[in-house]
């Protein structure tokens, strides 16, 4: 086993275990000395894996996020930052940021070759128009999807008639000329798509919607006939 791929495995094996585990655990199942192993983790934890715990005592992975280098191709890299790129430029000025911190993190952990594939892809994102309105209420919505909180707001519908909905919001999806906020109304007990274009006000409620918003996704796909990306993987396999 290769240094990357005993790297990587050791990854895996903190995140599938719930506590802390010791190193003398830890070192048998990578076949390596205790001396590697704790110098593999220092190694891990310089790169920016957040793994928490010292010897003698045990280690834990946090949650979070990681992307060794070791996980990269440039395929994978061609794969990763035009989707980034696009986020970059048609999402909401935070979201958009974030967008190019990641491609930032992926330019800095990458080795130096790959990061010259990353600095000429020739693969490119280009300019689409403005869209307008919605930059305000973005954040605040995907807000309200991460902590699943009903959202009071007032929309103004293709003829120009205004209405007051509760929703509870559950997805965004950004597209080329729109972005589409999408929840289940309570004035209509359905699902709808509101264009964020078209919020006139947006109040984030303090009740939580009953149903989970995992939930609430899997049946809207159902009922329009989407698949979601882990099921397309399967699909492949």
């Amino acid at each position: 086993m290769s240094r990357a791929e005993r790297l990587l495995q050791l990854m895996q094996v903190l995140r599938h275990h719930p506590g802390p585990v010791r190193g003398s655990a830890l070192a048998p199942k990578l076949g390596v000395s205790l001396r590697t192993l704790y110098r593999d983790i220092a190694s891990l934890q310089a790169q920016g894996a957040r793994i928490k715990g010292e010897p003698g005592v045990g280690y834990v992975m946090r949650p979070g996020f990681m992307l060794p280098p070791l996980m990269f191709t440039e395929e994978k890299i061609e794969a990763r930052v035009p989707g980034s790129w696009w986020v970059a430029e048609s999402a909401d000025r935070q979201l958009g940021a974030a967008a190019r911190t990641v491609i930032a993190k992926i330019a800095a952990v990458i080795p130096p070759e790959l990061r010259r594939e990353l600095e000429a892809s020739s693969l490119l994102v280009g300019p689409g128009d403005p869209i307008p309105a919605g930059e305000q209420e973005l954040s605040r919505i995907r807000q309200a999807i991460r902590m699943e909180r009903k959202l009071d707001i007032t929309y103004r519908d293709p003829r120009g008639g205004d209405s007051t909905r509760t929703v509870w919001p559950f997805a965004l999806g950004f597209f080329d000329r729109a972005r589409v906020l999408v929840a289940w109304c309570e004035l209509r007990d359905d699902f709808r798509h509101f264009r964020t274009g078209r919020i006139l006000s947006l109040v984030m409620s303090e009740a939580r919607y009953s149903r989970r918003r995992h939930a609430l996704l899997k049946t809207w796909r159902e009922i329009e006939g989407i698949s979601n990306a882990s099921e397309k993987a399967a699909d492949r396999n």
